[in-house]
């Protein structure tokens, strides 16, 4: 049965699509990031999904990450850098596809506006490589009101770690 959910989830996956074709380098224009690899480093580094989202800001297609469903005590790091980045009491059921948190560690990403759909999105990027990791939105729950809508394949799991 064809829903307005599947029809807007349809949407974001081709709207990412168009994303990656877009953007060139999800890192900040100009900025120097701790980690700095070439494409060539990146890509045997990656995956080509993983590279596809962190690297060209690409977007995973919802409801697709095995991290959508991880509920263990945790953090959530960069799967580009292994930064830690969130930790794993902040995420919450946002009902988007995509694992969201409410907050992320102190300093561990940066954002910058992201024009790419014709509309402005503030984009979330790792500090430490300037990967691309999704976007936060205003729409998420207290104490924050945030939703950080992140790719599931540009992070990593570590269970146990706080």
């Amino acid at each position: 049965m064809l829903t307005r959910r599947l029809v807007l989830l349809g949407a974001a996956a081709a709207g990412g699509a168009i994303q990656t074709l877009l953007h060139s380098s999800p890192a900040k224009a100009g900025a120097i990031y701790p980690l700095t690899l070439t494409d060539v480093q990146w890509k045997g580094r990656l995956s080509a999904a993983q590279y596809a989202i962190l690297r060209k800001a690409g977007t995973e297609i919802p409801f697709t990450s095995p991290l959508l469903k991880e509920h263990r005590p945790g953090v959530f790091a960069c799967a580009g850098c292994n930064q830690d980045l969130f930790a794993s009491k902040t995420k919450f059921e946002s009902g988007t596809g995509w694992p969201s948190f409410y907050t992320t560690l102190p300093h561990a990403v940066v954002t910058q506006a992201d024009r790419s759909l014709g509309e402005v999105r503030t984009e979330v990027l790792c500090s430490h490589c300037g990967g691309h990791l999704g976007h936060v939105f205003k729409d998420g729950p207290p104490p924050t009101g945030l939703r950080y809508c992140m790719n599931g394949l540009a992070l990593v799991f570590h269970p146990n770690k706080v």
